[in-house]
Order: structure tokens, then C-alpha cells, then sequence
């Protein structure tokens, strides 16, 4: 992949694969969004959701909302990609959320951008800590916010009044990615993946998580691709076989236009090559280690898995696949125990195994937390280096340009007399 990408970089032919993206996408109908009921609930007339994979809302009149259903079977992700709510949707953006299950909000775009409004200011900020939306029945409270210097975590509570139920939704925004452009650098986006991921947000057991820009294709896409591909590389035994371009094309099944620029493209081989250099590490029991974290697999692999509850299919009996009533996590149980009492000796053996398998298990917890610290040492160093650079970089194009000033100014003296 890393070949490849030099490839094509070198030759600047990110425009042409960028085209041939784009001529092999399919196209799907998309008639619901184009009614006139639903004209003044798209942000922008040239970007709707296909009929087949939108996100229909239950407990509302009209079950229109500007957003799809995309799902990576292989990796276990399932992601709801929106536009960015406008006033008169962002009742319907946190009914779609409840009705979801979705655990986090993952924004990628400001409020304001070039002078233009490119989503609704549709959660609570520190001034006011609440928000009521009485069309849908919900009010979203801000519990705690933290600011880092590209993105802001947000913890919200999100009350059903109809029902008087309160769930906790994380708000992660990244606030330093310019519309139709890409972040910095690859470590800045990557820390805020692994933040995301960090939170078991985007794991089976919860509903989709909504990602959203302003128009739901470029950034978002971005994020979901990069995001797909990295899992996809820990769970096969050979990463060269994951094909971004096929990725892509695959997601591109579910909503429309995903990826909006050649940079954008780029940038998601960028960041997929920086992040399998760290994950697929030449130590054996590193590399399973950070694959657990990157993948967000269970940390216990010698124990069966709690079975996830249902996640949506295309050819469910619900529409679109929506998932049922959430479900709380569930415990994973041993075997039910045989009728008759075991004697001592079992019951010794069995109390001995289960005592190595949780130092086993404190272990292997530690060791990822290590590896999870040096990972984030590494996109730290690396931001840091990048930050220096930045510092300098105008200080020295200016001494340089009065250098070539002055010595052009005394060869013209030289060259008068």
C-alpha cells in the first residue's frame, strides 16, 4: 500500500483514481428524498440518502431525516451518516439518535465556516447547559466538556420526556478540519480515532454511531473509511490484501459521494498507512495487544464472547434493518452448573484456573495500556515536531527572503558603479 501510494503521488494521478472512484460508484434511487414534503429538511439538493439504506425514524409523523445506514459486515462497524442537522431537523437528529441507541456524536466540522452556517448549533454550550427540542420530546443537558487543542470531548445527557428515560451521549468534535480540505497531519486525526475508540463507542455493543460534517459524504467518509480499513487490517493475517479503493466503493453502496476530494483520498491513504505502522508492529504479542485496542476486540480471547445484540441488515423484516428496543450490554455466563454438587478437588482446580486466567487477564491489560501510552507518545512526538516546524517555517522564509533581498540589492549597487 505504501508502494502504491508513492505511485501515485509521484505521477499526481490522484485525480484520475479520484475519477475512477467516481465512475464506478453505483447509483441507487433516492425518491423519498426528493419529495416535496422533504425539500426543507436537505441541506444541500444534490446530496440524499438512497431509499434502500436511509435511516427511517419511527415515533414521528413524517420519518424523513437526511442520513444512511452504512455497515462493514467484515469488521463489525456500523456507522449513521448525516449532514449536519439544520434548526428545523435537530429535534429529529436526536430522535434518530434515541431511537438508534447510537453510545456517541462523532462532529467534524465548526458551526460557522467561511462566514457560512454549515450546521445547527443543535447541543447545549456552556452559557445555556440545556437544550429543549418540544417537537420531538427531548432536552439534552451538557455534563462536562474537555478541550484539546484540535478537538473537544463533550459528555451529554440526552432525556426522553415522553418516557422521563436519561441516556448518557458522548459529543466528539473535531474542530480543526477545513470543508472540502483534510486535518494537518495523519497523528492529529489518528489521536482523535483512538479517542473515539477509546470510549467503546463505536463497538457491536451499542447502536451505530452518527458521524457527521456538514454535508455527510466528505469528512465523514473520511473518518468511517480510515476507521473500516485499520479494522480490517488487524483482523486479517495479511494487511496488503485490504484495497482502499474497494473499501471505498463498497461504502459507497450505502451513501452517496462518500470521499468529496482527491485530497480527501489522499489524506485516508495517508492515514491508513500511518496507522498500520503502528499497529501492525513486528512483536507478536505487541501486535495482538494493540490490535485488541485498535479493533476494539474483547481483552479476554480464551473466553467465550457476550453474543452482541442484533445489528441491522438490509433484508431485515424491520425497515431499513432499525434495530429493536435497546438492550442493555450483556454478561457473559459460564455453563449452567450440572444438577449435582462437584466435589472439592474440582471445585480447588477450578477456582485455581480461574485465578490464573484473571492474572492472565490483569496482565494483558496492562500490557495494552502500555502500548496504548506509547502510541500515543508516538502521534504526540509527532504532532510536536510538526507544531516546531510550523514555528519556524515563516521565521526562516522571511530571513532568507532579506537575505536574497540584500544580496540582490548589493550586486544592483555593484553592477551601478
Amino acid at each position: 500500500m505504501e508502494q502504491e501510494f508513492e505511485d501515485i503521488d509521484s505521477s499526481g494521478k490522484w485525480q484520475n483514481l479520484y475519477n475512477e472512484i467516481r465512475n464506478q460508484a453505483s447509483e441507487y434511487p433516492y425518491k423519498v428524498a426528493k419529495l416535496p414534503v422533504n425539500r426543507n429538511l436537505n441541506r444541500y439538493r444534490d446530496v440524499s440518502p438512497y431509499d434502500h439504506s436511509r435511516v427511517k425514524l419511527e415515533n414521528a409523523e413524517n420519518d424523513y431525516i437526511n442520513a444512511s445506514l452504512v455497515t462493514v459486515e467484515e469488521a463489525k462497524r456500523a456507522y449513521i451518516l448525516s449532514q449536519g442537522p439544520l434548526r428545523n431537523t435537530c429535534g429529529h437528529f436526536w430522535l434518530m439518535i434515541w431511537e438508534q441507541c447510537s453510545k456517541a456524536v462523532i462532529m467534524l466540522n465548526r458551526v460557522i465556516e467561511k462566514g457560512s452556517e454549515k450546521c445547527a448549533q443543535y447541543w447545549p454550550t456552556t452559557e445555556e447547559l440545556q437544550m429543549s427540542f418540544t417537537d420531538t420530546g427531548f432536552v439534552v443537558r451538557l455534563l462536562s466538556e474537555e478541550d484539546q487543542s484540535y478537538y473537544t470531548i463533550r459528555v451529554l445527557e440526552l432525556q426522553n420526556t415522553m418516557t422521563g428515560e436519561s441516556r448518557e451521549i458522548y459529543h466528539f468534535h473535531y474542530t480543526t478540519w477545513p470543508d472540502f480540505g483534510v486535518p494537518e497531519s495523519p497523528a492529529s486525526f489518528l489521536n482523535f480515532l483512538l479517542k473515539v475508540r477509546e470510549s467503546g463507542s463505536l463497538g457491536p455493543e451499542h447502536g451505530p454511531s452518527v458521524v457527521h460534517c456538514s454535508a455527510g459524504i466528505g469528512r465523514s467518509g473520511t473518518f468511517a473509511l480510515v476507521d473500516t480499513c485499520l479494522i480490517l487490517m488487524s483482523k486479517r493475517r495479511n494487511p496488503s490484501s485490504v484495497e482502499i479503493q474497494k473499501v471505498l466503493l463498497d461504502m459507497r453502496e450505502y451513501r452517496m459521494g462518500l470521499i468529496q476530494t482527491p485530497d480527501q483520498l489522499r489524506f485516508s491513504y495517508m492515514a491508513v498507512i500511518e496507522g498500520a505502522k503502528l499497529i501492525l508492529t513486528d512483536n507478536s504479542a505487541a501486535q495482538q495487544n494493540m490490535q485488541s485496542v485498535m479493533s476494539g476486540d474483547d481483552l479476554e480471547p480464551d473466553l467465550p464472547p457476550p453474543p452482541p445484540p442484533p445489528r441491522p441488515h438490509l433484508n431485515d423484516s424491520r425497515p431499513n434493518g432499525q434495530p429493536g428496543p435497546c438492550l442493555e450490554p450483556q454478561v457473559a455466563t459460564g455453563d449452567h452448573l450440572p444438577a449435582e454438587e462437584p466435589d472439592s478437588q474440582d471445585h480447588n482446580v477450578a477456582e485455581n484456573s480461574g485465578n490464573v486466567r484473571k492474572r492472565h487477564r490483569e496482565e494483558r491489560i496492562a500490557s495494552t495500556s502500555h502500548k496504548v501510552q506509547q502510541m500515543k507518545q508516538r502521534l504526540t512526538d509527532s504532532e510536536r515536531k510538526r507544531e516546531k516546524w510550523l514555528y519556524w517555517r515563516p521565521i526562516l522564509l522571511n530571513v532568507g527572503a532579506g537575505a536574497a533581498l540584500a544580496v540582490g540589492l548589493l550586486v544592483c549597487w555593484m553592477y551601478s558603479q
